[in-house]
C-alpha cells in the first residue's frame, strides 16, 4: 500500500498514483514551486517596477532626460535590468524590457523606448 505524498492517507488506484486526489497534488506542487521560485518572482517584480516607472516617465516622443534622483525617489532599482545594448560609439543602454536609459551626464539620464 502506498500512501499520499501530501495528506498520507493510503492510495486506492493506480500502482504508480502519487496522490489521493486532485486538491492534494494540487497543495503538493504548488509547495514545491513556491519555495524554488520565490527569488525569481521577487527579481521580476522589480523589473515589472522599473518598467512602469519608466514607461510613466516617458512622454509620447520617446525620449526625455530625468535626474537619477528622480528615479531613486520614484523606487527604481538601478541594479535590476533587462538587457545591455552598446552602441557603435561607447554609449551603453540599460533596458527594463523596452524601455531603457543612458547615463549622459553626471546624475542625469536620458530616457529612451526601443521601438
Amino acid at each position: 500500500m502506498k500512501n499520499c505524498l501530501e495528506c498520507e492517507k493510503t492510495i486506492n488506484g493506480r500502482s504508480d498514483k502519487k496522490f489521493c486526489n486532485d486538491s492534494c497534488r494540487n497543495s503538493f506542487n504548488n509547495r514545491q514551486n513556491t519555495a524554488s521560485n520565490i527569488y525569481v518572482r521577487n527579481v521580476n517584480t522589480l523589473l515589472r517596477k522599473n518598467r512602469k516607472i519608466l514607461q510613466n516617465l516617458l512622454p509620447e516622443s520617446g525620449k526625455t532626460s530625468i535626474s537619477e534622483k528622480t528615479l531613486k525617489v520614484l523606487g527604481f532599482n538601478f541594479e535590476y535590468f533587462t538587457h545591455v545594448y552598446e552602441t557603435k560609439n561607447g554609449n551603453t543602454y540599460k533596458f527594463c524590457y523596452e524601455f531603457g536609459y543612458l547615463n549622459i551626464d553626471k546624475g542625469v539620464l536620458m530616457l529612451v523606448k526601443k521601438s
